[in-house]
């Protein structure tokens, strides 16, 4: 229905509805705002996808130990993966505002004019990028922790029989072991950062600026509901379905190949 709609100039409040053709696609390319959503939509997924698979990795490599301890670490970093985004959102809205609890902490340590984390334009699409990366970052953590206790003991036994230091281990055993692993997360994380919606609906907006931190998803929406356009909605959702689609088969099927040669 959404394909149908991308080759009409459907608006339910504008009846009647009219066949256009590729109308909808000639103007999409052409239309700064759809770019720009597009731009921010691609920074978003390429920082989420690199800062949760680091920062999963790291954190997985400091959790896999025993102890009740390290069990309950363990919940703690998940924590972020079974909350809503909006709640998320929301939290993080309130710490990160101009007048809220980090700006706050800053300028009792001497900061006079503390970063507008969501107010200026520079900060604002990063922070966003940085919001999901913290809340994404425990599935990665536990996907890496599950393929980290599957390597067998006996290859890291071999490895510092043979005077393989920490790091040499973990570049001659633990990555190639962890292949895998790799590849799911960063398919999931690349396709989560490309859909990035709610926390830019609820914490800016598509602001602070006009289009700052608007993304695909977020602008398909405004489009459709806000603006009633949903016929050139429906044209920009399928325009994303294929970039989506596209860089998903290319990451995982480049991804895989590593899998076969790990």
């Amino acid at each position: 229905m959404a394909l149908y709609y991308s080759l009409t100039n459907q608006n339910p409040f504008n009846p009647p509805t009219k066949w256009v053709g590729l109308d909808n696609y000639r103007r999409l390319f052409s239309d700064p705002d759809f770019s720009k959503a597009l731009r921010n939509t691609v920074v978003i997924a390429v920082i989420v996808t690199i800062g949760a698979n680091v920062g999963g990795l790291a954190v997985a490599l400091l959790l896999d130990r025993r102890g009740w301890l390290y069990n309950a670490l363990r919940s703690v970093f998940f924590t972020p993966v079974v909350l809503s985004a909006v709640v998320v959102s929301v939290i993080w809205q309130a710490i990160l505002s101009d007048a809220g609890m980090l700006n706050s902490v800053l300028r009792q340590l001497g900061v006079v004019h503390p970063p507008g984390w969501l107010s200026d334009p520079h900060f604002a699409l990063y922070t966003i990028a940085w919001i999901i990366t913290w809340q994404t970052l425990g599935f990665c953590t536990v996907v890496y922790l599950a393929g980290l206790q599957g390597i067998p003991q006996e290859l890291h036994e071999a490895a510092e029989i043979d005077g393989c230091g920490a790091a040499r281990r973990f570049r001659a055993v633990t990555w190639p072991m962890l292949a895998p692993a790799v590849t799911i997360n960063t398919v999931m994380t690349l396709i989560g950062g490309f859909k990035a919606y709610d926390q830019v609906q609820v914490i800016t907006n598509g602001g602070p600026g006009p289009g700052t931190t608007s993304t695909l998803a977020f602008d398909v929406v405004q489009t459709a509901f806000n603006g009633n356009h949903v016929g050139y909605a429906s044209a920009m959702a399928a325009v994303m379905l294929v970039i989506v689609a596209a860089v998903s088969v290319v990451v995982l099927r480049f991804l895989q190949r590593r899998d076969v040669t790990a």
